[in-house]
């Protein structure tokens, strides 16, 4: 079970590195957490973003991601949800007064748990119909005829997808801190940030509400 030649493990670990390394809205997600709340934010916003991916390699083993490729109203309703998702946390951070990029301990304004984070990464992702149709898409090219049961293939190749985002974003994660730790002591860079930060979530949701299948 799982024979493979050298050749193809090279390919797919080398296509698979290089999805993580190119920029996209899952790493926009992590990084804007980043800054704004530090690293422990970014590392609750990447294992959210991680975990609703596994949901999607779960789907497409399963053969539930067909279903999003076939049914346009199933691809619409996904999709529209996470829109709105997306405009709502964004809007929620432009009306914010900045108190959350703080890390003086006497502000009594409003911060996200890591736990928030978390779950915002994981419907963020789950909300996106276009992972699915990604993970539809790319796995099934590593398929390979005998090497084992077609959904644990998918399963094999889609859960290393994900844990080579582990050679990749923790570190950028860890550099965003730096970056962001001076930004957090002003109040009206506080500002800032979190304007940027609903920005970048509802430049998303458009992104997303501009996607077709």
């Amino acid at each position: 079970m799982f024979d493979y030649s050298l050749l193809h493990w090279t390919t797919f670990l080398s296509a698979a590195l290089l999805l993580n390394l190119a920029p996209g809205p899952d790493f926009a997600f992590i990084l804007g957490q980043t800054l704004r709340g530090g690293k422990r934010a970014g590392f609750a916003a990447m294992f959210g973003i991680w975990i609703g991916a596994m949901v999607h390699v779960l789907m497409a083993a399963a053969g539930l991601s067909a279903i999003l490729m076939t049914s346009a109203t199933a691809f619409s309703i996904v999709k529209w949800v996470g829109v709105a998702y997306l405009v709502w946390l964004g809007i929620g951070a432009l009306r914010s007064d900045g108190s959350a990029f703080l890390k003086d301990k006497d502000m009594t304004g409003p911060r996200r748990s890591p736990w928030a984070i978390f779950r915002q990464g994981v419907f963020t992702d789950i909300l996106n119909p276009k992972v699915a149709l990604f993970f539809l898409a790319f796995l099934p090219q590593f398929v390979v005829e005998g090497a084992g049961p077609l959904p644990a293939q998918l399963f094999l190749h889609g859960t290393l997808v994900i844990l080579t985002a582990a050679l990749i974003e923790p570190p950028l994660i860890l550099m965003g801190d730096r970056l962001g730790a001076a930004l957090r002591r002003s109040q009206t860079l506080g500002k800032w940030m979190e304007r940027s930060l609903g920005a970048i979530l509802i430049a998303l949701g458009l992104r997303l509400a501009l996607e077709k299948r």
